[in-house]
C-alpha cells in the first residue's frame, strides 16, 4: 500500500499555528497566503483522517489531536533542518562553525537573542542549533557532537563543566473556565501531585524538575505526555487537564488571560539554566563567547565561561 507523505511545508504551518494561536497568524509566520494555508490543513486532515483544527467564525484552533500531531511533527521538522544544515556543511566553507545543543526551553524562548548577541560579534560564524530534552543535550555534549550545551534540569552528569547562565520557575496554568482558575485559588502540593496532569515527557527539564519538585507525594499517572511545550499548552487550552511549564513557555498567554497561572507557595518550582561542555575548565572561543553572551546577568560581561 503506497503511502502518500505529507509535505513539510504543512506541517511547518501546523505547528506554527501551534505557536501563533491562530491560522492567520501562522500563515502570515510561514509566508504562506491564508486561503492556501487553509486548503493545505484540510487536505492534510483528510490524508491523516483527523479533525486538527477547531474552526469558528472567530477564529482556528488546534484540537487536542491536532496538538498531539503537532508534538511528532516537531521531530519529523527537526530531522529536516538538521538534514539541511548537514547538507550545507558539507560545502567547503571559510568561515567558524559552532555545534550547540539545548533543551526545547532554552531554545525557544533564549537562544534567538543570545545567537543573534554572538552574530552581531562575528557576522561570520556559522551556527548550528539542535534541539533536544536535557537527557540528549547531555549525550551530544558528551561525545562531542555539541561544543556546549543548554539544559534546565536540575540533575547534572558527572564529567561535564557547568556554569549557571540563568533562572527559570515552572508555573501552574489551566484554562480561566477550570476551578482552579477561580481568584484567591492556592494549591497544596498534595492537590497538584494527586491530580493528572499534561506534561513533557521523561528526560526533558521541565519534567525532571516537576518529578523531583513532587517525589514526596505520590504524584498520579499523567493524563498526557507530550513532547514540546506548544504541545502541552494548546492541550491545557484545550481542557485536557493542568499543565506545569515554564514561565518563559506560558508569559503570552497568562497576560492575554488565554491561561491562568495558580500558585502552589508549598512547592519549589525555581530552577537553574546551565551551560555544559567539556574540555578544558575555560571555555574559549566561538562557543566561550555564546556562553559569555548568555550569562551576561549571571556573571561581568566578557569574562571568559569558566566552572563555577
Amino acid at each position: 500500500m503506497s503511502m502518500e507523505w505529507p509535505d513539510l511545508a504543512v506541517l511547518e504551518l501546523l505547528v506554527a499555528v501551534s505557536e501563533q494561536g491562530s491560522l492567520s497568524s501562522a500563515a502570515r509566520a510561514v509566508k504562506m497566503a491564508q486561503p492556501n494555508a487553509s486548503r493545505s490543513l484540510t487536505r492534510l486532515e483528510r490524508s491523516l483522517g483527523v479533525i486538527l483544527l477547531d474552526r469558528r467564525p472567530g477564529g482556528s484552533r488546534l484540537t487536542v489531536e491536532g496538538a498531539v500531531v503537532v508534538d511528532w511533527a516537531r521531530p519529523a521538522l527537526e530531522r529536516a533542518r538538521e538534514l539541511m544544515s548537514a547538507a550545507q556543511s558539507l560545502q567547503s566553507q571559510r568561515e567558524s562553525n559552532l555545534m550547540v545543543a539545548a533543551s526545547m526551553t532554552v531554545a525557544e524562548y533564549l537562544m534567538p537573542r543570545w545567537l543573534a548577541d554572538l552574530k552581531r560579534a562575528d557576522p561570520e560564524l556559522r551556527v548550528t542549533l539542535s534541539v533536544h530534552n536535557s537527557k540528549r543535550v547531555f549525550d551530544l555534549v558528551a561525545d562531542g557532537s555539541a561544543d556546549v550545551g543548554f539544559v534546565e534540569t536540575p540533575r547534572l552528569p558527572a564529567g561535564l563543566h557547568r556554569l549557571k547562565v540563568g533562572a527559570d520557575r515552572l508555573a501552574v496554568v489551566v484554562p480561566p473556565e477550570h476551578p482552579w482558575a477561580a481568584a484567591g485559588k492556592i494549591l497544596t502540593p498534595q492537590e497538584l501531585a494527586s491530580t493528572a496532569l499534561v506534561v513533557r515527557e521523561r528526560g526533558s527539564g521541565t519534567r525532571s524538575t516537576l518529578d523531583r519538585a513532587l517525589k514526596d507525594y505520590q504524584p498520579a499517572p499523567p493524563t498526557l505526555e507530550l513532547s514540546s511545550n506548544a504541545a502541552v499548552r494548546v492541550s491545557v487550552t484545550a481542557g485536557a487537564g493542568p499543565a506545569v511549564l515554564s514561565i518563559f513557555a506560558v508569559r503570552p498567554w497568562l497576560e492575554s488571560g488565554a491561561l491562568v497561572e495558580v500558585p502552589v507557595p508549598q512547592l519549589p518550582l525555581e530552577r537553574r539554566m546551565h551551560a555544559v561542555w567539556k574540555g578544558p575548565r575555560v571555555l574559549s572561543g566561538p562557543a566561550g563567547d555564546l556562553v559569555t553572551a548568555a550569562g551576561r546577568g549571571e556573571r561581568s560581561a566578557r569574562k571568559p565561561a569558566q566552572v563555577e
